[in-house]
């Protein structure tokens, strides 16, 4: 019985932090980084290439958005900063494409990484709750 409560007991704190991995708090602190934390529509990573998805208003280059690494025991997280507001009145629904190699982040490749910035859906892809 005391077996049964305490794998009960783990799998509940399993989880109810994985819950709390979803409120979009940031894995990392951010205060003291430039630039604003900027929302992604998508990340993916290769052995030593690390790519990202964000929004734009038409004229979002790679020079304004800076990835800000941060070493951690085991891996290491990037937060990507918007440093450079895009005026543009272009809006890319499906945003733009940002890609930096592992040896720009100074990274080994195949080095473990995790993303701390907020996942954003774009509009066309969210359920129509009409039908």
């Amino acid at each position: 019985m005391r077996r049964t409560f305490a794998l009960c007991a783990v799998a509940a704190a399993v989880l109810g932090t994985g819950g709390c991995a979803v409120t979009g708090e940031p894995a990392v602190p951010t205060a003291g980084m430039p630039g604003q934390l900027e929302p992604i529509h998508a990340a993916a990573f290769t052995r030593d290439t690390a790519v990202f998805w964000v929004s734009s208003n038409g004229c979002t280059s790679k020079a304004d958005v800076k990835p800000f690494i941060t070493r951690l025991r085991d891996s290491t997280v990037i937060t990507l900063r918007r440093v450079d507001e895009d005026r543009c009145t272009d809006i890319k629904s499906e945003g733009v494409q940002l890609q930096w190699s592992f040896e720009e982040l100074g990274l080994e490749p195949g080095a473990a990484v995790s993303v701390n910035n907020p996942y954003m859906m774009r509009q066309d892809d969210k359920p129509n709750r009409g039908s």
